[in-house]
């Protein structure tokens, strides 16, 4: 008997500048088995326009018809106040805005990649997504990327964020939206 795969509309957040590879590979490695909903350079033509319009270009165009968003943590991903902005439309459920699933892939390029848990500095996620990943019962989960398999290790994982979606508690949304991008680094005073 045949397993009935899911197709999903999958939203890719990412920092373009650094990420923009595994961007690439994550979206050829899916490209039969879901739609990619995410923004491509060029998608928001007018780099002038104000940041509430960008804000809603980005949630209404792409993020509102996908059902899940995969969060590319690269080294200075948790500093982007697009991936911010992105992450926040995804956890919004309105009737035109369903709330996504998010699943975030740790890059080879993050200095935390290949280290558990609880060895990861958490001040080096995007801090929307950390604020979603603690407790027993996480409304997302962040995972390494894979050396091999893409595909195959990650649509599972996607799946999974599908579910949980709607079966565990509400997601924190809380924070205050990133106004600039961030610096400064994070590493300093470490000791994970």
């Amino acid at each position: 008997m045949a397993v009935k795969t899911h197709r999903h509309k999958v939203f890719i957040s990412y920092y373009h500048e650094d990420d923009q590879e595994y961007k690439n590979r994550l979206v050829q490695a899916l490209e039969s088995k879901s739609v990619d909903k995410s923004v491509s350079q060029g998608d928001i033509h007018n780099e002038n326009l104000p940041l509430d319009e960008i804000r809603r270009k980005i949630r209404d165009d792409h993020i509102a018809d996908a059902t899940v968003t995969v969060v590319l943590i690269g080294r200075r991903t948790w500093q982007r106040k697009h991936v911010d902005w992105e992450i926040s439309a995804s956890l919004i459920d309105r009737q035109n805005n369903k709330r996504c699933g998010i699943v975030g892939l740790l890059l080879p390029t993050h200095p935390d990649y290949g280290k558990t848990p609880e060895k990861r500095n958490p001040r080096l996620i995007p801090p929307r997504l950390a604020c979603n990943i603690a407790g027993d019962d996480p409304f997302a989960v962040i995972y390494d990327w894979p050396q091999n398999g893409l595909s195959r290790k990650v649509l599972p994982k996607i799946h999974a964020a599908f579910l949980r979606r709607n079966q565990t508690p509400s997601p924190d949304n809380s924070l205050d939206l990133f106004v600039n991008n961030r610096s400064g680094d994070c590493l300093r005073g470490w000791q994970g």
